[in-house]
């Protein structure tokens, strides 16, 4: 496997943060003070943690979609710094610059076929789940901006704050069920930040001379990560 595909999407301290934060989650959801929320949307506390896991751990593998040819030089940089965090950038010698395009497994494959399953499984939730969805990815994309060396980068706080803000909305201003607000929150900010961020900004990845573009890994991955924490809290 060409070893530009596998690799962590930030720093290990920050990587350490997150796995804290999922600690502290776990702990939240081992203590059956989140039973009610995760009943209703039909997820035990241990299938939300495999979800979470599984997310964290897939964050370090990318799978290739195409490859790109550059329109500026390839970035040299082993770390590029945005939003006040470094993300590590495969460092790699060529000659003719070309960008993968990649799909990142923890950060978009995995919280996508999840939401699409929570949607599926309560239809009722699609038309509030498309204007969730929407309202995170038009934010999203208003702040996310293209760094050189590296791809499309978002704030981390960002999309999760977003998308507890569209769940919230959507529940108590806009009459959703209560029941559907971890899902709202979830996939608002999984679907939606990749959309906004990422899906949005395709066209501008030949400018950046990045090794490797994920969707949903180095840049955005955080803000997918730190949303599906945050839709578990929101009981």
């Amino acid at each position: 496997m060409d070893n530009r595909l596998v690799y962590a999407p930030a720093r290990m301290l920050f990587m350490i943060i997150m796995a804290l934060l999922l600690l502290a989650v776990v702990g939240f959801l081992f203590l059956d003070l989140a039973r009610t929320a995760f009943t209703k949307i039909g997820f035990s506390w241990g299938q939300a943690l495999f979800v979470l896991l599984a997310s964290l751990l897939g964050s370090s593998i990318n799978i290739p979609l195409t490859s790109l040819q550059c329109r500026e030089p390839m970035a040299r940089e082993g770390y590029v710094r945005a939003f006040g965090i470094y993300y590590r950038v495969p460092l790699i010698d060529a000659v003719n610059c070309r960008t993968i395009l990649a799909v990142n497994l923890g950060g978009a494959i995995i919280p996508s076929m999840i939401s699409i399953a929570l949607i599926h499984r309560f239809p009722e939730s699609l038309s509030y789940a498309l204007v969730a969805i929407i309202f995170v990815a038009l934010l999203t994309n208003r702040v996310a901006r293209p760094v050189k060396g590296l791809g499309i980068v978002t704030p981390a706080l960002f999309p999760p704050l977003s998308a507890a803000l569209s769940a919230i909305i959507l529940v108590y201003l806009a009459g959703a069920p209560h029941d559907l607000i971890f899902l709202l929150a979830y996939v608002s900010g999984t679907l939606g930040t990749l959309f906004g961020a990422d899906m949005m900004n395709l066209n501008k990845i030949r400018d950046l001379g990045a090794p490797v573009a994920s969707i949903g890994g180095a840049g955005t991955f955080d803000g997918v990560f730190l949303s599906g924490l945050i839709a578990v809290l929101l009981v």
